[in-house]
């Protein structure tokens, strides 16, 4: 779906699961690790979020990767940037890196038939800071990450996952 000169991806999957049990997933810092397909995401403490502002922390190993393994592990906050209840939320990423980055990651979700829902996994980084977009490092995850993910998402809706 993306090419290099493009700023941002996405991929979408039905998951045969109404939207709210998909969107309470989404909302809780510990759905965030347990649907993670880099790796990256170790841990995560906060409270689910409700609204546009809510944050959380999350304990990140960049020696997934393999990019950046200078890294190390370190915490970012995630700020939720666009929420509506059961159908989008999108968050920014900031960390101990300045100029912070200004990527964007996101879903959408939308009534499929049959109570399915299709999920629209994004990643955007149209408005990253000169520095980073000069870096020539973006995306940092691939299309074909982010389709593991809502594959991830589809088998931790139906089973659950660990919450700390």
């Amino acid at each position: 779906m993306s090419t290099p000169h493009e700023t941002s991806i996405e991929t979408q999957r039905t998951i045969q699961a109404p939207a709210d049990r998909i969107f309470a997933v989404l909302c809780d810092p510990h759905g965030h690790v347990a649907i993670d397909s880099s790796g990256m995401l170790q841990g995560a403490s906060g409270e689910p979020v409700a609204g546009v502002g809510d944050q959380f922390t999350v304990q990140m190993d960049r020696e997934s990767l393999n990019d950046f393994p200078e890294l190390g592990k370190y915490d970012v906050t995630v700020t939720i940037r666009e929420f509506e209840q059961d159908a989008l939320i999108s968050w920014t990423v900031l960390g101990r890196i300045r100029p912070q980055i200004g990527h964007v990651y996101g879903y959408r979700l939308a009534p499929a038939q049959g109570g399915d829902t299709v999920v629209t996994s994004f990643y955007d980084w149209s408005d990253i800071a000169p520095e980073w977009r000069d870096a020539g490092i973006f995306p940092v995850l691939s299309e074909n990450a982010l389709r593991q993910t809502l594959g991830i998402l589809d088998r931790t809706v139906r089973r659950g996952y660990p919450r700390n």
